[in-house]
C-alpha cells in the first residue's frame, strides 16, 4: 500500500497562530500577559471561527495579521488573516472574555483595554 504524503499544516495549528499573534500584539503595545495573570485574571476564548482558503505547507513563511474589531465591557472581538506572501491562507475571528481564578466573568480591565485600544 502506498502512503499518502500530505505535508500540509494541520488545521488545528491555525488557532495556535491566532494565539501567538494575539499575545505578540498585546506585548508590542506594552502589555505583559504574565503580569496580567499574576493579578488573578485570565483571558479565555469564548468563540472562535476559522476559514481555510488554501493549504499552507510545512516550512512556509506565514504572516498573521490581527485586528481589534470591538472592545466592550465584557468581550474583545478580534479578526485574523493568515498570509503567505499575498495569498490568503486562512481567516478567522475570536471572541475573548476575562475571568477570575474561579472562572467568573469579569469586566475588561484597563490594563488589558488600554494597550489594545491604542491601535
Amino acid at each position: 500500500m502506498n502512503a499518502i504524503r500530505w505535508g500540509g499544516v494541520h488545521h488545528s495549528n491555525y488557532l495556535k497562530y491566532f494565539e501567538i499573534a494575539r499575545t505578540d500584539l498585546y506585548r508590542a503595545r506594552g502589555g505583559n500577559y504574565r503580569d496580567f495573570e499574576a493579578s488573578g485574571l485570565f483571558v479565555v476564548v469564548a468563540k472562535v471561527q476559522c476559514r481555510y482558503h488554501v493549504p499552507a505547507r510545512y516550512d512556509d513563511s506565514l504572516k498573521i495579521v490581527v485586528e481589534i474589531d470591538r472592545i466592550s465591557e465584557a468581550k474583545i472581538e478580534q479578526s485574523y488573516t493568515v498570509l503567505r506572501g499575498d495569498a490568503k491562507i486562512a481567516s478567522g475571528s475570536v471572541t475573548l472574555a476575562v475571568v477570575d481564578r474561579e472562572g467568573k466573568l469579569q469586566r475588561i480591565p484597563e490594563t488589558l483595554r488600554i494597550p489594545l485600544e491604542s491601535l
